[in-house]
């Protein structure tokens, strides 16, 4: 019995070790998980601070970054809003919508007494775009000739100059606006009176108020040569 003791002394030690082993192992995964750690004394704490301000600084700089970015596309589609309704009230945009159109000819035939009353005259159409323009008129064309704050109407001989081109008849003024004001205005200031050059001399008078959509093209640029824009202090 005693012999049998002794011979499995080693193999009891071995088990004993193992479990010591074991157990050491499990002790230190526990102290490991439960106590994480953390920079203990003064130098890990400054380090830890320097850390702090060193994210908060980046995060305020890109803070200011963001707000800059933000600052600059608003600024971006600001101004190009505006150099758009710049463009839309210089008559440099072509403009589509309801309208009326009003055409403007010659009489086929003419006394001896020469052209007279038998002819459209540059007066009539500049008359005629007046009429409009206090209807309400958002744009018109005559000839397909954008009539803006820089467009001269006047007699050229035969023919009648637009924005230096010389027009002939018939005269085709497109404007554009709400229908019923264009018509009354005209119809109130100066309808009539072609009516009677109408019937008297034969001269062509003609009112169309389409359903479908007038187009009114865009107005040519005009170089700016000897003017500048005023600054403050230079007026």
């Amino acid at each position: 019995m005693e012999g049998a003791a002794r011979k499995n002394w080693p193999l009891t030690a071995a088990v004993f070790l193992v479990v010591l082993l074991t157990v050491t192992l499990l002790k230190s995964n526990l102290t490991a998980t439960a106590e994480p750690s953390y920079p203990t004394g003064l130098p890990g704490l400054l380090q830890l601070e320097i850390e702090n301000e060193r994210l908060a600084a980046e995060n305020e700089r890109l803070r200011q970054d963001l707000t800059q970015l933000q600052n600059s596309q608003n600024g971006s589609a600001l101004a190009s809003e505006q150099m758009d309704t710049a463009r839309l009230n210089a008559g440099q945009i072509e403009l589509t919508g309801s309208g009326i159109r009003v055409t403007l000819d010659d009489a086929l035939e003419r006394e001896n007494s020469g052209y007279g009353n038998y002819v459209i005259h540059e007066e009539y159409l500049r008359q005629l775009v007046n009429v409009l323009w206090s209807g309400g008129a958002e744009a018109i064309a005559i000839n397909d000739q954008r009539v803006t704050g820089q467009t001269e109407i006047f007699c050229s001989g035969a023919f009648i100059q637009i924005n230096g081109t010389r027009q002939s008849p018939p005269y085709k003024i497109v404007a554009l606006g709400n229908q019923s004001d264009l018509r009354a205005a005209l119809q109130f200031y100066f309808w009539d009176k072609l009516g009677y050059y109408q019937q008297q001399y034969g001269i062509t008078r003609e009112l169309e108020i389409p359903v479908q959509p007038l187009t009114v093209p865009a107005a040519k640029t005009h170089a700016i040569r000897f003017a500048a824009q005023a600054r403050e202090g230079e007026r």
